[in-house]
């Protein structure tokens, strides 16, 4: 993909978060991080990037407002989130559960729901890879980074 398919920045619609907790705000600024430093991107039938992404949850759907770096609006990809519900909610109650573990129990403990977390953001990634089919084109590293970012818009 040529280097110029690809994020260079992107926001998140917070209109309705007030506050989150330190592990959900590390995450956030881990991901987007992430994402900038390297990422593949290209929308189907849009002018070549790169692009700046501001994600937001509108009527519970996730929308992508793809725009060029000079602002110009480029398009919109609209998923619904109804397929996605069990997975974050599921993803949710692993995080928390490793979170808790991380302060009381055995290594080994830990590193088995780590896994288990890992699994369900790989589903999670992999779901939204699928439902972009046809709308754009990503890799499997930055649909990780994308779902943790709807995570994130979905963490009170």
């Amino acid at each position: 993909m040529p280097h110029n398919q690809r994020i260079a920045h992107i926001t998140l619609d917070e209109k309705s978060v007030i506050r989150r907790s330190p592990q959900v705000e590390h995450e956030r600024k881990v991901a987007i991080f992430d994402l900038i430093e390297e990422n593949e991107f290209a929308p189907a039938r849009v002018a070549r990037g790169p692009y700046d992404v501001c994600l937001s949850i509108e009527e519970n759907r996730l929308v992508f407002d793809v725009s060029s770096e000079d602002g110009e609006a480029l398009t919109t990809i609209i998923l619904s989130l109804k397929s996605f519900r069990r997975i974050i909610k599921d993803y949710f109650m692993i995080c928390e559960s490793y979170f808790d573990a991380i302060k009381t129990m055995a290594p080994s403990q830990i590193e088995t729901i780590d896994m288990a977390r890992r699994g369900l953001h790989n589903e999670g990634a992999e779901l939204l890879r699928d439902r972009l089919i046809d709308k754009v084109e990503i890799d499997v590293d930055t649909a990780r980074r994308l779902f943790t970012l709807i995570c994130v818009l979905h963490a009170r």
